[in-house]
């Protein structure tokens, strides 16, 4: 059966279509990519168990020649070789089962772990907004292991003890017909119990894999906030907090310890151990069976033990998997409004942008971020948007990019609703740079050319030069090779804002959006920064949202919101004699 994946923001390459509908279908569709090897495991787990039946059967014959003198020493040899050379068989098809079950265990671990990050990345800002960086952790590497352990050892002790549970019921049966009784009834009790056994376990491993998620989640946002629990002094609240978390992370794993302590095939084992060798001696004393059919069968009962013991772990370790795949997939399956429209709109982009009574409702559930906003952008136009903290103009300039799409009306880039374009050729032609600079962990000439992987080293030094940041890129010891630290905590603010700058010139887009991303930079830089943006202004639309006005002056148009509306719109000269808002904003500055 085919299934079709959500549609995601953008769709990126993936090996195989999963059947997300479920999480026992999902992990199927996974599983069954490598029904070769599970055959091979499957194929090994039964031929272990019928090799494993041999050994009883043989030391019963054995024990059948000596309690019968005189004793036969060339059979007992040979039975002693049959037995040693079925322990070696079944030492090679154990390898084989085990090995199948950790090659597809590990595959897996691989594949969905790639399935998760890709469909991370197709998830849009709304849904990242609103998810907690913690707890995307948590499931992306310890739910992600536990779908590893599910597989190996869980099916793979499964499948193995499965087939154990039915050799006393089939060789029971050649030595006489009511030996089957005890196997059977404890087959059938068997599964009652492990049927409620997992009814019992699924929301206790529900809840650890939810309390595992929150105390990481906790974690995750202390450590990302530490300067500010440091400066408030907030360290002991914080570890209370946390201790709360893993206080119902241990709670949770002690309720499981609990129901696994009351694991009822254990007793049930213990009872089939009596009545099953009360039965066979019943029928040695009636001259029914002989010693060593009595032995045997015994023997046979024995391997009972291996599934029930076994049980006990691997039913755990698929409970939790299931409940990790339960996480996983809900994260995957989350609601995504955004697509990536492969077949849209792709052409040459020009970089006219145009509003048409565009309201937008992101992060006020209550009322409207932007309500009924029109204007016209020219192609090659530098425009300024400013207004009060919170006027939606961060908002206005993600509408333009799609990274959130409006409630009403319609975004339009170069005369095709943004709806219409391909994502990605839309995005390709627009740079954000924001106010709160990301740079990643690596090299300067790495976080440069992000935007651009294949860029040489002349056109990263360009980049640099043209934002302001070559003088010190080049002063530092290791230069462009300079690792920047997590988020680039080695730069300043300024240094930052300068290094995106330098990457949205490297990608050379035809619309350019700075959001804010002077305000870190010092009065003699900004001078500098202001004439490299004018000159990459230059040949493509431009959008400057700021409170320096000092850089408004440039604009060959302003948009003045409050409120979520535009308050007025024209030129510097225009709104200085036309708006009393905008006069008293540039009077005050």
């Amino acid at each position: 059966m085919t299934v079709n994946n959500p549609v995601a923001e953008f769709t990126l390459p993936q090996k195989y279509i999963t059947n997300r509908s479920s999480p026992v279908f999902w992990l199927w569709s996974h599983i069954s990519r490598y029904w070769w090897f599970l055959l091979s495991g499957i194929l090994g787990a039964l031929a272990n168990a019928l090799l494993a039946a041999a050994i009883p059967i043989i030391t019963g014959m054995a024990f059948t020649v000596v309690l019968n003198p005189p004793v036969d020493i060339k059979w007992l040899g040979q039975l002693a070789l049959v037995l040693a050379s079925t322990e070696l068989l079944r030492g090679f098809m154990q390898l084989v089962r085990g090995y199948s079950f950790e090659l597809i265990a590990q595959r897996i671990e691989r594949n969905v772990r790639e399935e998760l990050f890709t469909s991370l990345l197709g998830k849009s800002m709304t849904f990242h907004s609103l998810q907690s960086v913690g707890d995307t952790m948590a499931r992306a590497s310890n739910d992600v292991r536990e779908i590893n352990l599910l597989v190996s050892p869980g099916l793979n002790l499964i499948f193995g003890s499965i087939s154990f549970l039915f050799m006393p019921i089939i060789i029971g049966y050649k030595f006489h017909p009511s030996l089957i009784i005890t196997p059977v009834l404890y087959l059938v009790f068997y599964i009652i119990a492990i049927w409620k056994y997992l009814g019992n376990l699924k929301p206790v491993t529900d809840e650890v894999r939810l309390a595992f998620g929150m105390m990481n989640s906790r974690l995750a946002e202390a450590l990302d906030g530490i300067e500010t629990v440091k400066g408030m002094a907030m360290e002991k609240d914080e570890v209370e907090r946390f201790g709360t978390n893993a206080r119902r992370y241990r709670d949770a794993i002690v309720h499981q310890g609990e129901i696994e302590a009351r694991f009822i095939p254990l007793l049930i084992l213990s009872i089939a151990y009596a009545t099953g060798l009360f039965h066979a001696l019943y029928l040695y004393q009636n001259g029914i069976l002989v010693a060593g059919q009595v032995i045997s069968y015994f023997g046979l009962l024995l391997f009972l033990e291996f599934p029930t013991y076994i049980s006990l772990f691997a039913y755990s370790r698929i409970s939790l998997g299931l409940a990790g795949a339960r996480r996983i997939l809900e994260l995957i399956n989350k609601e995504n409004l955004l697509d990536q429209n492969i077949t849209g709109y792709s052409e040459p982009m020009i970089g006219e942008i145009e509003f048409r009574g565009v309201s937008s409702t992101y992060d006020q559930p209550h009322g409207l971020v932007l309500d009924n906003i029109s204007f016209k952008i020219k192609p090659g136009q530098l425009v300024a948007v400013v207004g009060e903290t919170g006027s939606g103009k961060t908002t206005l300039a993600k509408l333009i990019n799609r990274t959130y799409d409006v409630a009403q009306g319609v975004v339009l880039v170069d005369g095709v609703d943004v709806r219409d374009w391909n994502l990605e050729t839309l995005r390709k032609n627009i740079s954000i740079i924001e106010q709160d600079i990301f740079l990643f962990s690596r090299s300067i000439a790495d976080n440069i050319s992000f935007g651009k992987p294949g860029a040489s080293q002349e056109e990263i030094i360009h980049a640099a030069r043209s934002a302001q940041a070559y003088d010190f890129i080049s002063a530092s010891k290791e230069g462009f090779d300079s690792i920047t630290g997590d988020r680039g905590v080695t730069l300043s603010g300024g240094q930052r804002q300068r290094i995106a700058l330098a990457r949205a010139f490297l990608t050379d887009p035809r619309i350019l959006i700075l959001d804010d991303s002077t305000s870190s930079i010092d009065s003699a830089t900004e001078d500098k920064i202001q004439k490299a943006i004018f000159s990459a202004a230059r040949g493509r639309t431009t959008l400057i949202i700021t409170h320096r006005l000092s850089q408004i002056r440039w604009a060959d148009q302003i948009i003045l919101l409050r409120k979520g509306r535009i308050a007025a719109i024209g030129s510097h000269d225009e709104l200085m004699k036309t708006s009393p808002i905008y006069t008293r904003i540039f009077q005050r500055d």
